[in-house]
Parts: structure tokens; C-alpha cells; sequence
């Protein structure tokens, strides 16, 4: 696996979120379904028209115990001050990020990555999650 350690200053994502279940792998159904939707019709488009320097974002909020799953967006990060009709907002902390490469066919090729960073990299790393969001970042090209 190709990783880096970086640090981020907080910022702001705009976007639109989905509460998602963890019960069954129900979360991976759900995400594709939303990217599917999204791509379909027109938001990831519009999104992109707004993009900040990463591009577009797959954001997963913390773990919610309550529900069993976490919010999912589909984002970019914040760059004018105003926020277009039903899309949300959200703060992302400040924190130290470790960054997984991922080249391949969506959405196996980021569900693969997923589970590898879970069962082997937090394993053998000596790192904690922070229960603070997961980052997804698609730059401009071709998702598959």
C-alpha cells in the first residue's frame, strides 16, 4: 500500500449526505447507490463546477452508534460563501491524515482499499483511528 502522513488545517465541504447503515455491508450498497444517483442526475456535475483544490469528496462523518452507520457525502471543500439550494455543510477538523493511494475501477477498486487499511494497515501500523471523517478524493479524470 502506498501511504503518506500529512497534516491538514480544518475547512469546510459543501455537498449532500445520506445516513448509512453498517448492519450487512448495507454502508457499501448504500454509497454506490448514491454516487449512481448523484452522476445520474446532475448534482455530481454541479458539484464539480464549484470544486476546491482536492476536487470531489466522499466523506464519511463518524461513526454514529445510535443507527449503526455514519452520514456519507458527496462534497467539495467550501470555496464562496454561499450555499446553494439543498446542499449541506459541514466542518472538517484539523488532524493529521494518513493518505492511501487507490488506481482502479470504482467502486470495487475503493471498497478494496477500505478493507485493506482495516484489516492490515491499523493492525500493523501502530496508529489509531481518531473517530473523526474518512476522506475520499476524486480528482478530475476517469472513475474507472
Amino acid at each position: 500500500m502506498n501511504i503518506k502522513i500529512i497534516e491538514k488545517d480544518a475547512f469546510k465541504i459543501v455537498g449532500k449526505g445520506i445516513k448509512v447503515s453498517m448492519e450487512n455491508d448495507e454502508h457499501q450498497r448504500a454509497i454506490t447507490e448514491f454516487w449512481k444517483e448523484s452522476n445520474s442526475n446532475g448534482f455530481s456535475e454541479e458539484l464539480s463546477r464549484h470544486n476546491g483544490p482536492m476536487g470531489l469528496l466522499g466523506v464519511c462523518m463518524p461513526y454514529q452508534p445510535e443507527y449503526n452507520g455514519f452520514i456519507y457525502y458527496i462534497g467539495t471543500e467550501k470555496n464562496k460563501e454561499e450555499l446553494r439550494e439543498g446542499w449541506e455543510e459541514e466542518e472538517i477538523p484539523a488532524a493529521k491524515w494518513a493518505v492511501f493511494e487507490c488506481v482502479g475501477p470504482m467502486p470495487s477498486a475503493i471498497q478494496s482499499v477500505w478493507s485493506r487499511i482495516y484489516s492490515e494497515w491499523f493492525p500493523s501500523s501502530g496508529y489509531k483511528h481518531d473517530k473523526a471523517p474518512e476522506i475520499e478524493v476524486y480528482p478530475a479524470g476517469d472513475p474507472q
